[in-house]
């Protein structure tokens, strides 16, 4: 069975960013015993990450690339925000490099990684963390399989055997 739209789609990735020198530089890869597993077709993934994918087989192999422009766009020197020492009132104040999940006005998710914590705020970067980035993947199909109409309903896999859990 091959990849299509509507189906959960598992998958063993290696992802590393592509230097302008030309050099990788390791960025995350998927456990042996833990596939990456997603719903093919609804928007979950980059377009040109599904495009490649498309039509593959379970133990089908491929290596691509994908430029800033295909996926997370060009980094955005003027995306930071000043956040008030008061949104972390209660808790220990987050280091440099720490990812802090936020919510725009309009109630969309993002993440956000400090940059600097002064005594007046803690400054972040509202890029997402792959803009800016070539990103090269070496992937293999595990499995692929039609969603469930659950799954479908909920917009979202439920595993690679379609009995994981929420």
């Amino acid at each position: 069975m091959t990849i299509d739209k509507n189906h959960v789609v598992a998958l063993h990735y290696t992802l590393n960013a592509v230097e302008e020198n030309g050099e990788k530089t390791f960025i995350e890869k998927t456990d042996a015993d833990n596939p990456f597993t997603f719903l093919y077709g609804v928007g979950m993934m980059l377009p040109k990450f599904e495009e490649h994918l498309k039509d593959m087989a379970p133990g089908d192999k491929k290596s691509f690339t994908i430029e800033p422009q295909e996926g997370y766009g060009d980094k955005d020197d003027n995306a930071k925000t000043s956040l008030p020492l008061d949104m972390f009132e209660g808790s220990d104040l987050p280091p440099v490099g720490a990812i802090l999940p936020l919510q725009d006005p309009e109630g969309n998710h993002l993440n956000a990684v400090v940059l600097e914590v002064t005594p007046e705020a803690v400054i972040a970067d509202l890029n997402h963390p792959m803009a800016g980035k070539t990103l090269h993947f070496d992937i293999e199909v595990a499995s692929t399989r039609p969603a469930t109409a659950e799954e479908l309903d909920h917009g979202h896999a439920h595993g690679a055997d379609g009995h994981g859990g929420h």
